[in-house]
């Protein structure tokens, strides 16, 4: 199975379009379009009834004291972890194709509503619930897709690894934990084959 996409390709720089966050002269950073990119793929091994699809963020920093302060860096040797970006599950297995804005077009303070999407799928929360849980203004339940906003004075560029599943199921369970965890443990024992495409992104104006 190949997946692919007009909006960026294997390896390249993920465009702010694209993004939660894009790069500010004046403020640093900014919110961004924030719409899905488009996806598609082929080659889909028979007898497959839906997909899932993942994108996960692998670079994020294992420890948040030096993110986006003044005059620190993060430093490329901290130790990183997952942060997930989106989870949609139990697309049909007739789809081939998810159009660019289909499933999120712009950033919504306190996240999208979910988890009941287009199609008859289902959204995830994405990582972004936990990061603004303490913001007054931006809490709430993030479902379905946010896009890159790394820590500007990250010495790294992140990457943002887009996984495809075909399953030989027509949904997951109705009781899902619809996070990133829980869907990766849900998929064990159903995934007929997988697909990844990677894009990069970063804030840091060193690394532009």
């Amino acid at each position: 199975m190949k997946l692919f996409s007009a909006s960026f390709s294997e390896g390249a720089r993920i465009p702010p379009e694209f993004a939660f966050c894009q790069p500010d002269p004046a403020h640093r950073v900014r919110l961004a379009g924030n719409r899905n990119p488009q996806l598609a793929w082929r080659d889909v091994p028979e007898g497959t009834r839906s997909f899932v699809l993942i994108c996960c963020d692998p670079d994020v920093p294992s420890r948040g004291d030096d993110v986006n302060q003044p005059d620190r860096t993060v430093p490329a040797s901290l130790p990183r972890t997952d942060f997930f970006h989106w989870v949609l599950v139990d697309l049909p297995a007739e789809r081939r194709e998810i159009a660019a804005g289909e499933f999120s077009s712009e950033v919504v303070p306190r996240g999208k509503t979910g988890p009941y999407a287009l199609d008859g799928t289902r959204q995830g929360i994405n990582d972004y619930s936990g990061w603004f849980a303490s913001d007054q203004d931006m809490r709430g339940d993030y479902y379905g897709y946010d896009g890159p906003c790394p820590p500007w004075n990250d010495e790294i560029e992140h990457r943002y690894v887009f996984t495809l599943y075909a399953l030989n199921v027509d949904r997951l369970p109705d009781d899902l934990l619809l996070t990133g965890a829980g869907v990766r443990a849900a998929l064990i024992g159903r995934v007929l084959a997988e697909a990844c495409l990677l894009g990069r992104y970063t804030l840091n104006p060193a690394l532009t």
